[in-house]
């Protein structure tokens, strides 16, 4: 299931709005045989690609799948009915599909005779690459993380506004990956008109990765004629709104499931007031300013009773940053 996990983040980003699910099948005497993961909109699932690439080796063998297998026929077939017809005697998946529409597929699989588990690193999927195709199933709306790079006293830029660089080359490296992953980038007008980003995915040497993200930007105003997030390296939609909901249909209405939140503390602010920040990615870097713009502007917080809980998933170090990922709520209590 481990494998199927990395078959699973190295789809992500390709897939939307379908789930990047991972597949790897075992034949008979419990070896590898195939291993596969959701290929773009239009073209086959996990668990066919994992089963062409096994052949005749997955009869009699098991197949562990990231998401139970669908039981619909979309714009491809039942995953169901290409387990069954392979032969597949076993089928371990980590987490069971929230969709209406293509749920059942562990019944049906039941039905056919097939031994089904599920569960196993169920955890490490919804917190992995399914974490943001599963808030969407679940809700309808897109998957919002805030990135964030601040001093250790929570100051995004010097009083003089420079910014470049608060986190480490290692850190801003791991973000460009990130980049590359989700389907959107969100920036506030202001962020364009202060810094002008170009809002791309790149490389450690600069240049442009081989995919990349839809640029948003959000804001009532006209954008500058050669603002670079007008540029032709990447696709731009403005925006002409300040409501984060509105914001979010927008993104939802064009299949865009997985959102990383990059504008400065005024958005960050608003989409956290309205709740709609689902994940918290913080850069923390080794240094001091005392002044200078917060990470975060008002987030409706009025005291410290109405403070945003977070619940801390994990601590990492990034070059010589520290990286913080955490989630709304409070340890201990659902999400």
């Amino acid at each position: 299931m481990a494998r199927a996990v990395a078959a699973s983040e190295d789809a992500r980003g390709t897939t939307s709005p379908n789930p990047p699910v991972g597949c790897v099948v075992l034949d008979a005497r419990g070896e590898v045989a195939g291993v596969g993961a959701t290929q773009p909109p239009g073209g086959p699932h996990a668990e066919v690609v994992a089963l062409r690439a096994a052949g005749d080796r997955a009869r009699g063998g098991t197949a562990f799948v990231t998401l139970e297998p669908c039981a619909h026929h979309g714009r491809t077939p039942p995953c169901v009915d290409a387990l069954v017809a392979a032969g597949v005697a076993r089928v371990v998946y980590a987490v069971a599909d929230p969709n209406p529409k293509a749920a059942g597929g562990a019944d049906a699989l039941r039905a056919a005779g097939v031994r089904v588990e599920s569960g196993l690193l169920a955890q490490e999927v919804e917190r992995g690459p399914l974490r943001a195709w599963l808030h969407y199933a679940r809700t309808g709306q897109p998957h919002v993380t805030w990135k964030y790079a601040a001093t250790l006293d929570g100051r995004s830029a010097a009083a003089d506004g420079t910014s470049r660089w608060i986190s480490s080359a290692e850190s801003r490296a791991e973000v460009h990956r990130l980049r590359r992953q989700v389907d959107a980038i969100v920036a506030g007008r202001g962020t364009v008109l202060a810094d002008d980003p170009q809002l791309t995915a790149r490389t450690p040497d600069g240049a442009l990765a081989d995919r990349q993200p839809l640029r948003v930007v959000v804001g009532v105003g006209d954008l500058p004629a050669g603002a670079r997030v007008l540029d032709d390296s990447a696709e731009t939609l403005h925006l002409r709104t300040r409501d984060v909901d509105e914001v979010l249909a927008a993104l939802a209405e064009r299949g865009v499931v997985d959102v990383l939140l990059e504008g400065g503390p005024r958005l960050a602010g608003a989409f956290l007031a309205a709740g709609r920040v689902r994940r918290v990615l913080a850069y923390l870097a080794p240094t001091l300013l005392g002044s200078g713009p917060a990470a975060l502007g008002d987030a409706g917080v009025t005291t410290i009773a109405d403070a945003v809980p977070l619940t801390v998933e994990d601590v990492t170090s990034s070059g010589g940053d520290v990286r913080i990922s955490a989630v709304p709520g409070e340890p201990g209590r659902s999400r």
